[in-house]
């Protein structure tokens, strides 16, 4: 929250009987909550769980997320994607190369050892 300059006087918070699957619990507690960012008029809203606590937690997180998207928007999920192909391409080290080639040879071998009997080259 503070990275985005997001103050709790600027979240209102109100809180909801979820309804669903929960039993007693969430027909009578208001566990559900609903958030909404005042200054952009992002709204959230989160019954995942069965306490209220556990939910206003991931709803939190979950207006961070979004406000997060409109803020760097197009800016943030082009460098994701950038960063995923860049960790595609990069060479493997030496180990892991020799790690890899070795599980191979294993698989090969396994594989020799199911030819039929007259078969072998």
């Amino acid at each position: 929250m503070h990275r985005f300059g997001i103050k709790k006087s600027d979240i209102t918070e109100r809180f909801v009987r979820s309804g669903g699957r929960g039993g007693q619990n969430v027909n009578k507690v208001s566990t559900c909550v609903y958030l909404k960012h005042i200054p952009t008029g992002t709204e959230v809203k989160c019954s995942r769980e069965r306490s209220q606590s556990l939910n206003r937690f991931l709803a939190r997180r979950m207006l961070l997320a979004k406000i997060e998207n409109k803020v760097l928007g197009k800016a943030s999920e082009e460098r994701k994607r950038i960063e995923k192909l860049r960790r595609q391409k990069r060479k493997r080290s030496k180990r892991a190369k020799e790690k890899m080639l070795e599980g191979k040879k294993k698989q090969s071998a396994k594989k020799a050892l199911r030819k039929p009997v007259g078969m072998e080259e």
